[in-house]
C-alpha cells in the first residue's frame, strides 16, 4: 500500500497553490480534483461574467495574473490553471470526486468511489461552489415559474422581457441588478437591509475585513463573507441598473405562490422568475467521519490548520476565500504540513509507505 504524504483535495486557486508549496517542500503529495477539466469553479461560472467583473485574478505563485481583461472569466481563468498545471507538473487526478475521509489507525484514508488513496495529511480545497445555500420559504415548492440559483444564472439574454424577482443581498445580488435591469423589469429583496460602502476600499479596509472573518474561524464559529463585513459598492457598469430604480430594496416576502410572492401586509406580486443570489456553504461534508466541527457549528482553525485534527489543513475556507486569500492560504497549509511531518518523524512515529 501507499502512503502519501498528503492528498489535496480540490484544483482550484488554494489547491493549486498548497500542491505548488508541497512539491518545493517535497512534499509527496496528490491532488484530487471533481471536474473533468481544469479551472476550478470558474469553469462554472455564467458567460456574462467577465475578468473586468471580478477586477482581475491574484496570480498563481510563481505566475503572472492571467491577461484578457475583457474575456470571458469561464474561459480566461481555466485556460490560465490548465496552463499552470502544466508548467509545474502538479500531480492533479481527475474527475475525482470524493465521498469521504476516514481515518484508520493514524492514517487518513480518501475514498472516492471504489478508489482510496491513503496519507499522513490532508489539505481540503473545496471551495464552496459545489453547496449553493437555497433557504426555504413558505409556498417554495408551489411556484410555477422558474427558480434559479447563483451557481445556474444563465446570464441576462435568456432571462430578457420576463419578471425577475432577486434574492440576496451580497455583490453577487447587485451584479445580477446591474445585468439584469436594463433588459427586463426586477424587484429586489433581502433580509436585512443592504449596508453600501461609500469610503474607498483601501488595503487596511480589507485587511480589517479579513481579520474580522478570521476571528470567527478562529473561535470556530461558521465563517461569515468578506463582503458581509465590508459593505456593497456600485460600480461603473451597474450606474443605469441604478438610475432604473434596481437598487430600491425591498424586505423579504411572507409566502411563495404558483405564480408570484405574498407580501407581510397581504398583497401580491407576480414574477415570472426568483433568482436566489443567496450564497453557498462551505463543501466540507466527506470530512465528517473525522469530527473537525466545534459545538459552534463552524471547524475551528488555527491558521489553516484543523484544532480538532491537526493533520486536516483549510484553505479557501473562510477569509482565504478569494483569490488573494487562496494563494496565501496554500502557502501556509504546505508549511503547516511540512512542519507535521516532520515533527512526527522526529517523534518517531512516522510510517513507510
Amino acid at each position: 500500500m501507499q502512503i502519501l504524504d498528503s492528498v489535496v483535495v480540490g484544483a482550484g486557486q488554494a489547491g493549486l497553490s498548497a500542491s505548488y508549496h508541497l512539491a518545493r517542500l517535497g512534499v509527496a503529495h496528490a491532488v484530487l480534483d471533481a471536474d473533468d477539466a481544469p479551472g476550478g469553479a470558474w469553469q462554472h461560472r455564467w458567460d456574462s461574467l467577465t475578468m473586468h467583473d471580478v477586477h482581475g485574478v491574484a496570480a498563481l505563485p510563481d505566475s503572472h495574473s492571467p491577461g484578457a481583461p475583457e474575456g470571458r472569466a469561464n474561459t480566461v481563468v481555466p485556460a490560465y490553471f490548465a496552463a499552470y498545471e502544466r508548467e509545474h507538473d502538479l500531480p492533479v487526478v481527475r474527475p475525482v470526486r470524493v465521498d469521504t475521509v476516514t481515518d484508520d489507525d493514524g492514517l487518513l484514508v480518501v475514498h472516492a468511489g471504489a478508489r482510496t488513496w491513503t496519507t499522513r495529511t490532508l489539505v481540503n480545497a473545496t471551495g464552496t461552489w459545489s453547496q449553493p445555500h437555497l433557504p426555504h420559504y413558505p409556498g417554495i415548492e408551489t411556484f410555477r415559474g422558474e427558480q434559479l440559483h447563483t451557481a445556474t444564472y444563465p446570464g441576462p439574454e435568456r432571462l430578457r422581457g420576463r419578471r425577475v424577482l432577486v434574492v440576496g443581498g451580497g455583490a453577487s445580488a447587485v451584479q445580477f441588478l446591474g445585468e439584469l435591469a436594463p433588459v427586463t423589469d426586477t424587484l429586489w429583496v433581502t433580509r436585512r437591509a443592504p449596508v453600501w460602502r461609500t469610503d474607498d476600499f483601501t488595503p487596511e479596509v480589507g485587511r480589517a475585513a479579513v481579520a474580522l472573518v478570521e476571528d470567527r474561524v478562529r473561535r470556530g464559529l461558521p465563517p461569515a463573507s468578506v463582503v458581509s463585513v465590508t459593505g456593497l459598492a456600485l460600480r461603473e457598469q451597474e450606474r443605469e441598473a441604478e438610475r432604473l430604480g434596481a437598487y430600491r430594496r425591498r424586505p423579504m416576502f411572507a409566502a411563495i405562490e404558483p405564480t408570484g410572492v405574498r407580501w407581510a401586509d397581504g398583497s401580491f406580486e407576480p414574477v415570472d422568475v426568483i433568482l436566489w443570489a443567496t450564497g453557498f456553504r462551505p463543501a466540507v461534508r466527506h470530512l465528517a467521519p473525522l469530527h473537525l466541527r466545534s459545538p459552534h457549528g463552524g471547524i475551528q482553525l488555527d491558521g489553516t490548520q484543523s484544532v480538532a485534527d491537526p493533520r486536516v489543513q483549510l484553505v479557501g475556507y473562510g477569509p482565504s476565500a478569494s483569490t488573494i486569500g487562496a494563494n496565501r492560504a496554500g502557502r501556509v497549509a504546505a508549511r503547516g504540513v511540512r512542519r507535521w511531518l516532520d515533527e512526527q518523524a522526529e517523534a518517531g512515529l512516522d510510517r513507510v509507505g
